[in-house]
């Protein structure tokens, strides 16, 4: 069995939610706890990497996760987040880097399993879900195209690499001083194929006051 690192980033701002996200509770639990839980109950995980604001809050989180093996500060972007954690990473023991966003408390065990299992076969992989909107192009406030919904999707996390080839996109990205909205895309820039994976709509990000409570519906559903 491949060895799975997953690194959790927690160090956002929250400069849209109007306070720190990751900690605002659901049900009386902080989201990053939410999230922290679904990795560190999964048999396929043998390490976190937690990457948070201020890393002077780490012994509270090493009190209760016993998978967690490192916490570092987060960078000026999520990208120079990863990268912090991913120097945490040892090569000589992991094979496959799970990154998820820490603000996505409900992520359940079978979509962690469906990245990996698809990582372990094909390199790369993310949960996915089809839009059922139409989208449309916009240019100032005009539209410019409709686009083509059966061929766009809705990107989730974990996403699942081989460590090697999030190593390269990440060196990569990092010389050319390139920031990408996911770490998919930093691999697709270097020419190699990412696949999807069934994701879940229960699987949301926490962004706003609202979606707080659509989380506490979510768990009593």
């Amino acid at each position: 069995m491949r060895r799975v690192s997953a690194i959790i980033v927690a160090a956002g701002e929250g400069r849209r939610f109007g306070s720190v996200k990751q900690f605002a509770l659901i049900k009386g639990k902080s989201v990053l706890d939410w999230s922290l839980e679904k990795f560190e109950a999964h048999e396929k995980v043998s390490e976190i990497i937690l990457v948070l604001r201020d890393e002077r809050e780490k012994e509270i989180y090493f009190s209760r996760y016993r998978k967690l093996t490192a916490v570092v500060r987060g960078g000026e972007k999520r990208q120079d987040s990863v990268i912090a954690a991913f120097s945490e990473v040892y090569p000589e023991k992991t094979d496959i880097v799970l990154v998820h966003d820490g603000v996505r408390p409900l992520v359940e065990k079978d979509v962690i399993s469906r990245v990996i299992e698809a990582t372990e076969k094909l390199g790369a992989a993310i949960p996915a879900l089809p839009i059922e909107d139409t989208i449309k192009r916009v240019e100032g406030k005009k539209v410019s195209r409709t686009l083509e919904r059966s061929k766009l999707r809705r990107i989730q996390t974990p996403q699942g690499f081989f460590y090697s080839i999030l190593e390269e996109a990440l060196n990569k990205a990092r010389k050319d001083n390139f920031y990408g909205t996911d770490e998919a895309s930093l691999v697709e820039r270097i020419g190699k194929k990412v696949f999807i994976v069934r994701g879940d709509s229960r699987n949301i990000k926490i962004t706003g006051q609202e979606d707080l409570r659509i989380a506490e519906a979510l768990l009593e559903d």
